[in-house]
């Protein structure tokens, strides 16, 4: 059966053993997920997997329950439906149940390439092959992935909905002694990764971490690349952003206020790449502003925390959203109207340690600060202002008058994203976002490259 015939059917199930006044939502998805790792400059690992899940949601006599199964079989739905109906009757009341969907039109969502869809594990390994031989013999180590999903949606209002996504990742680094360098890419169709351009990449910039000196802690000002900027984004997303945590008055966000730069403009845009056209309660799925021009608009709902703030589903449903809430997971950080002038070549400095004309602009305007490649290993220290502690990696250096001067070691920082982002606080975007993956296929942070005034490190590799 099609995904939209096993989702009617788990909802028939349900109006069936839970009774006429009983409420159910069903989305089932078939996954088709495969990776090609490498390391030490070698596949070492292929792997593929094809699943249809099933996950449901039931509301009966003022009680509320989920869950989810992977046997599609007719006796597999409805020992499904039966569990999640006994767990309903064992759950307590929910006053805060915000009903279901009701019918409403979804968009038909963006064009899904076949080629992405159902690609073979041999156009996967071309690209390992080409960003390995790029690098010039430096060890490398990362993969290349490809996605491709298809669901459907089915409640007992009378609402359904189905839509299909592809994409295509990835992630890899170069190593030269102790020095790494990364390239990072998702995309919709895989023939727009180039391994040999990520590889080249990579390799240069490990090249040009050669030798790191070791510079004091303090605040510098920082041109960052788009790796470290993902990590601002999903930071600002689950927990700013995040219209559970605003209700709880646990975020920073305070819609109608001007909390960030003019530069600063934020849209969650999952149609703008092959994502699914609704999310998991069947609200349709749109381009949704949270940042204009500085200006924090609104955050992401769910059906639920809309309700609880008087306030529409932005269709930002997630599976573990009753615990964590609702999150937008294709964030995009526009670049700068008309952009920055591109700095003449080599003006930036050593070879490879500026990535591209963008982030040559910025860094040519920095009078001493620091360039960084990627942050990792962040955690919350104060959710409210969101202070955050970090390391950077795979790249630091010092930048004097314009020009990259010295490989740095790395650091550990202690920041409050928004404060960083504040009015005053961004002094240049590049022009040309680009798109990071996620761990987890369909969500990805697409951003240019941003100079910021400060940002404070707080110790460095001696403590």
């Amino acid at each position: 059966m099609s995904e939209r015939e096993l989702a009617g059917q788990v909802v028939d199930l349900v109006r069936r053993l839970g009774g006429p006044g009983a409420q159910a939502e069903a989305v089932v998805t078939r996954a088709d997920l495969a990776l090609t790792r490498f390391a030490n400059s070698f596949i070492h690992q292929n792997v593929a997997e094809s699943t249809v899940g099933v996950r449901l949601r039931v509301h009966v006599d003022g009680r509320t329950a989920a869950g989810s199964g992977s046997v599609v079989s007719p006796d597999g739905l409805r020992a499904l439906v039966e569990r999640t109906l006994a767990a309903a009757r064992l759950c307590p009341p929910d006053p805060a149940w915000p009903g279901l969907t009701p019918p409403t039109p979804v968009p038909s969502g963006a064009t899904v390439n076949e080629a992405t869809a159902y690609a073979e594990p041999d156009e996967r390994a071309e690209r390992v092959r080409a960003f390995v031989a790029a690098a010039g013999g430096l060890e490398t180590a990362g993969y290349c992935r490809t996605a491709h999903r298809s669901s459907a949606f089915a409640n007992t209002a009378g609402h359904s909905a189905e839509g299909r996504s592809a994409e295509a990742a990835m992630d890899g680094i170069a190593r030269t002694g102790g020095a790494d360098g990364v390239a990072r890419l998702c995309v919709d169709r895989l023939a727009d990764l180039d391994g040999a351009e990520l590889g080249a990449r990579a390799a240069a910039k490990a090249r040009a971490g050669a030798d790191p000196v070791e510079l004091a802690p303090g605040r510098y000002e920082v041109v960052f690349e788009p790796a470290a900027v993902a990590d601002l984004l999903e930071n600002l997303s689950w927990y700013g952003f995040n219209g559970k945590r605003h209700v709880e008055r646990q975020s920073f966000a305070e819609p109608g206020a001007a909390q960030f730069d003019p530069a600063v403009t934020l849209v969650d845009d999952p149609l703008g790449a092959a994502d699914l056209p609704f999310d998991l309660e069947g609200t349709p799925r749109r381009r949704v502003t949270l940042v204009d021009a500085g200006t924090t608009r609104t955050v992401a709902h769910d059906r639920r925390t809309a309700a609880q703030a008087g306030a529409e589903s932005t269709g930002h449903a997630v599976p573990g959203g009753a615990s964590f809430g609702p999150i937008p997971r294709n964030l995009r950080l526009l670049g700068a109207a008309g952009g920055q002038d591109a700095a003449e070549p080599g003006a930036a400095g050593p070879t490879g340690a500026v990535a591209d004309v963008d982030t040559a602009a910025l860094v040519a305007q920095v009078g001493r600060g620091l360039l960084v490649s990627d942050l990792w290993y962040t955690r919350v220290l104060d959710p409210k202002s969101l202070v955050i502690t970090g390391l950077t990696r795979n790249g630091v250096w010092l930048v004097e008058d314009g020009v990259v001067t010295a490989a740095v070691r790395d650091f550990r920082f202690t920041e409050s994203y928004p404060r960083a982002l504040a009015p005053g606080a961004v002094l240049g975007l590049g022009r040309h976002p680009v798109r990071q993956p996620d761990r987890v296929d369909g969500a990805w942070w697409e951003a240019p490259p941003i100079r910021l005034a400060s940002w404070h490190f707080t110790g460095g590799a001696s403590g």
